[in-house]
């Protein structure tokens, strides 16, 4: 009987232990929408819908000033291709506008001279206009750009139902553990007041 006694309170611990680390977990997000208990004079609300503003406000700041900065990707659009690319495609924009408005009655040779000095001066000073181009867009881009306030923005448009199903794809396994570990520290609590119990009594 006294076995059966604590086998009991072990159990009733571990259901405990497992619904209220559930519980737990379901809050993250539910309810969506704050509900108001009149009779407690309470308000829930799942806790990242209730502080989504600030949560978005602090991964925006993070991204910016610790991940990713205007300066970066600037760096990347111009570094994703080689030099040579880019040389090759202005030398064909500039060809293609020496061909087409430049009067016809000019004759062909000395089409021919200007096209080889714009390219003999793409190939000599290249590198700096390509410098001076990215440091203007760099310059421009971080003064009317900014990255943080347009990621927060993103994620309070985010459906919440969604933001969710995200969370909980990407952290199942480690939640799931959660609950498993309230069962066990409830079925432990539950044994050791058995136990207490019965040798108290």
């Amino acid at each position: 009987m006294n076995f059966l006694t604590i086998l009991i309170l072990a159990a009733i611990g571990a259901i405990i232990g497992w619904v209220t680390n559930l519980l737990a977990v379901k809050l993250l997000f539910r309810p969506f929408d704050p509900i108001y208990i009149s009779i407690l004079n309470i308000k829930i609300q799942g806790l990242i819908p209730k502080r989504r503003s600030e949560v978005a406000v602090s991964i925006g700041k993070t991204i910016e000033n610790d991940l990713l900065s205007i300066e970066d990707i600037a760096s990347k659009l111009i570094n994703s291709h080689s030099k040579e690319e880019i040389f090759l495609v202005i030398k064909n924009k500039i060809n293609k506008i020496i061909s087409e408005r430049l009067p016809g009655i000019i004759p062909s040779h000395f089409k021919g001279m200007i096209k080889s000095y714009i390219e003999d001066i793409i190939d000599q000073e290249g590198e700096k206009i390509i410098a001076e181009i990215l440091e203007a867009i760099i310059t421009k881009g971080t003064s009317t750009i900014e990255l943080s306030q347009m990621i927060e923005e993103k994620i309070n448009e985010f459906p919440l139902d969604k933001l969710e199903a995200v969370v909980l794809s990407i952290a199942k396994k480690e939640l799931k553990h959660i609950e498993i570990l309230g069962a066990v520290l409830g079925f432990i609590i539950g044994l050791l007041q058995g136990i207490l119990i019965i040798a108290l009594f």
